[in-house]
């Protein structure tokens, strides 16, 4: 059985000498099955189980000659049991003893991802308490547009998480399943019944129909998932980039005491990690393409996708695992500066108000295209002229006749604006809003 790895070790899952033990542990707990049926010898079933073992040198060897990785093995593994050997393999095909042994090896990257999913969300989720109300600019196309507080950022972050969550889970899931239906699916040498036993032991289910080969959809939605998740680790990235650039410099990662970061400009402070990830994210979403041309496969089975899947299965994985812990550490040890959002935020001389304007406007008696038309003026001779808006706003004899000091005041209410905070995140969060970081 797949030992359960440590982050740090997902890399081993997909090791030779890992692969080689799940395809053992396939063939051990087949021969049992079919001994406990009497298909197999009692004794022979013992000895595949205590003698049964390889040289993962040995398989490279006999594979050089017979150009057959399972053939290899099967050699290298009888070389050990001795005359009982002959039960090894019984009644199965290749691919019966692969794709469930790698569905053993999708399980405990999968236990490991899940655990890495988790840790994120408890981070998200932290930093999102921490700045709830920490007001900033929000921005459509880049520019200006509303206030939002940089909590709203990190909780829509946590939500989409917990969206990529529960779609991991149904892959992984999904994932979940092995075969031994044999050489086209139809139970030629071992049984259906059989076979759910072998995978219940293995801790499987058993896929209800099969060709030689588990069906390459449930790969392609698993590969897709990682896609998705990692494309929203992508965009966690793109946003702590855009607030580190210097023109905005609201948010910045981490910078370690002796770490430089250009050759020839010593002043520079690049978002190498978010970068990374950014980039890394590509990777796994161009897997994701190979995966769906995996689906369609001649027949009850071509080989044309197990070269795929030795390169997609183990890279998306691993990076996965990386850009989750990575993501996770960018988030936890970001530099966030209020003081600076709060600059950036009051320094278009509350333009950002605009809108709320033109509603106050509106509910005051003019007309909504009037109201637009005057509001525009305004806004259009402080961005071109660099005034403030709202001098400009306060001096409008027109606007004064419909709005009090008091209400453009209201009208220029940084909190009214964010009034409705704590509500979008007690609709995320329900009642957990206080300081327990949980997922």
């Amino acid at each position: 059985m797949i030992p359960r790895y440590t982050r740090a070790a997902m890399g081993r899952i997909w090791s030779d000498e890992a692969k080689y033990r799940a395809w053992l542990e396939v063939e051990i707990v087949s021969s049992e099955v079919l001994a406990e049926d009497g298909i197999v010898p009692p004794e022979a079933a013992r000895a595949i189980r205590e003698r049964g073992d390889f040289d993962t040198e040995r398989i490279r060897q006999v594979e050089a000659e017979v150009k057959h990785d399972v053939i290899a093995f099967t050699t290298a593994v009888a070389e050990k049991i001795g005359p009982e050997s002959r039960w090894l393999h019984y009644g199965l095909t290749s691919n019966d003893v692969v794709d469930t042994a790698q569905a053993l090896q999708l399980k405990a990257a999968s236990a490991i991802l899940r655990e890495d999913i988790e840790r994120l969300m408890v981070v998200l989720k932290k930093r999102a308490l921490e700045f709830k109300n920490t007001p900033t600019v929000g921005r459509t196309h880049g520019m200006h547009a509303e206030p939002t507080t940089f909590g709203l950022k990190l909780l829509n972050w946590y939500a989409e998480m917990r969206r990529n969550q529960e779609r991991f889970d149904a892959a992984a899931e999904q994932m979940r399943v092995g075969k031994l239906s044999g050489a086209v699916g139809a139970f030629g040498h071992i049984g259906p019944e059989q076979e759910e036993r072998i995978c219940a032991k293995l801790g499987l289910a058993a896929a209800p129909v099969a060709t030689q080969v588990i069906q390459r959809d449930r790969h392609a939605y698993y590969i897709a998932t990682l896609a998705v998740l990692t494309a929203t680790l992508d965009k966690i990235a793109t946003e702590v980039r855009h607030l580190q650039r210097t023109e905005v410099r609201e948010a910045e990662e981490y910078f370690s005491e002796k770490q430089k970061g250009s050759s020839a400009m010593p002043h520079k402070r690049n978002p190498i990690t978010a970068e990374q990830i950014c980039g890394l994210a590509r990777v796994v979403r161009a897997n994701a393409q190979a995966a769906f041309e995996d689906v369609a496969l001649w027949h009850e089975r071509d080989i044309s996708h197990s070269s795929v899947e030795r390169v997609i299965l183990p890279d998306s994985t691993i990076l996965a695992d990386y850009l989750l812990a990575k993501t996770a550490d960018l988030i936890e040890k970001l530099a966030v500066y209020p003081a600076r959002m709060k600059r950036n935020l009051e320094s278009t001389g509350g333009l950002i108000f605009s809108g709320q304007l033109l509603l106050d406007l509106a509910e005051a008696g003019m007309l909504r295209e009037d109201a637009y038309r005057l509001v525009q003026k305004h806004a259009m001779d402080a961005w071109q002229n660099e005034l403030v808006f709202r001098d400009l706003v306060a001096a409008d004899a027109e606007i004064a006749s419909l709005l009090s000091a008091e209400k453009l005041e209201r009208t220029f209410d940084l909190q009214r604006q964010l009034g409705n905070v704590d509500a979008i995140f007690a609709r995320v969060l329900g009642s957990d809003t206080g300081h327990e970081y949980g997922p």
